[in-house]
């Protein structure tokens, strides 16, 4: 087993040799800048790691670990252009930097590209992973479709929400551990809790990403702090709060929701106000906690040794005790 930051470093030496350098350049050069653009590499990282626990050696892993990375940013370059985001981890994002049109030829590209990678398998172990993947992307393609329909919905309920960031986050987490599995040739049952262990670490994962896209530390976050209270998203802590609140609080969190305001901080700080006093910031972390309990508790089901379960339990409690 390695270190995370080794996992990381082999994955970036084989991502970078798998840049693309063909014509038409306007097609491959936005898909080799978004790959470029760094991020955590958590996905490929888990893979590999996966690999790894069910002795299956990491390299033969690399390159469901690089398909997982590249359907991942696939769907940021369309994201992006759902969105009419102008940044994508501080640089300028596909369809601003090129136009529209290369951004979704492009991320179509990538979604091929994903699967070519696959090719590179035994007959059995391409059909597994490619089964998995096509029910996965599908699913991210329902969350996406969710959480677009959410921006319109003013009756949205904590499990609709709950499934959204599943299907739009959570499964591709799974999906990168299960692979690692398929890859490793474990049994079904391993390659199923595995794929729990990670299903559940990624719902817990976005829990807290909701929670300190408002109570992060602005200096190491990344991103603008209160980000989601200015684009009127219904993040857990949102619904919480509707949950949780007094008639007088709920009307005044819709009110800060459906009026435009000239002070974006005079608005964030009324906003986390009531996400404390009604309880739904707690609620939202102990939502974390129970999301994470429940990963570890699929450990013990697998059948790996019990130091590769603390090196799965270790990597967890390191997730989620991110501050940033």
């Amino acid at each position: 087993m390695l270190s995370i930051e080794k996992y990381q470093n082999e994955f970036i030496d084989y991502l970078k040799a798998y840049s693309i350098r063909k014509e038409p350049q306007n097609l491959y050069k936005p898909i080799d800048y978004i790959l470029s653009l760094g991020g955590k590499r958590l996905r490929p990282v888990l893979t590999l790691m996966s690999t790894d626990i069910f002795n299956g050696g990491y390299k033969k892993a690399l390159d469901a670990a690089l398909s997982i990375e590249v359907f991942h940013n696939f769907s940021l370059v369309h994201d992006d252009i759902m969105d009419d985001a102008p940044l994508r981890r501080g640089e300028q994002t596909v369809h601003e930097k090129w136009d529209i049109n290369t951004g979704i030829l492009s991320g179509d590209a990538m979604l091929i590209m994903a699967y070519q990678l696959f090719e590179n398998y035994e007959p059995k172990t391409f059909r597994e992973l490619a089964k998995l993947f096509s029910k996965t992307a599908l699913e991210v393609c329902e969350g996406q479709q969710y959480d677009v329909d959410f921006e319109t919905r003013n009756n949205v309920t904590i499990p609709e929400y709950l499934k959204m960031i599943e299907y739009k986050t959570a499964v591709l987490v799974g999906a990168a551990m299960k692979m690692g599995a398929i890859v490793a040739g474990a049994s079904e049952a391993d390659q199923h809790h595995i794929y729990e262990f990670g299903r559940n670490l990624g719902i817990a994962f976005q829990l807290q990403d909701d929670y300190l896209d408002a109570f992060g530390n602005p200096k190491t976050f990344g991103k603008q702090v209160g980000g989601d209270i200015i684009e009127n998203k219904k993040t857990y802590l949102y619904l919480k709060t509707l949950e949780f609140g007094n008639d007088t609080e709920r009307e005044r969190l819709e009110h800060l929701y459906t009026t435009d305001t000239a002070d974006a901080e005079e608005k964030i700080v009324a906003v986390k106000g009531l996400f404390t006093s009604t309880g739904a910031a707690q609620a939202t972390k102990t939502a974390v906690e129970d999301y994470t309990t429940k990963a570890f508790s699929v450990l013990d089901t697998l059948n790996i040794s019990d130091d590769r379960k603390q090196i799965l339990k270790e990597f967890g409690i390191g997730l989620m005790g991110r501050k940033v």
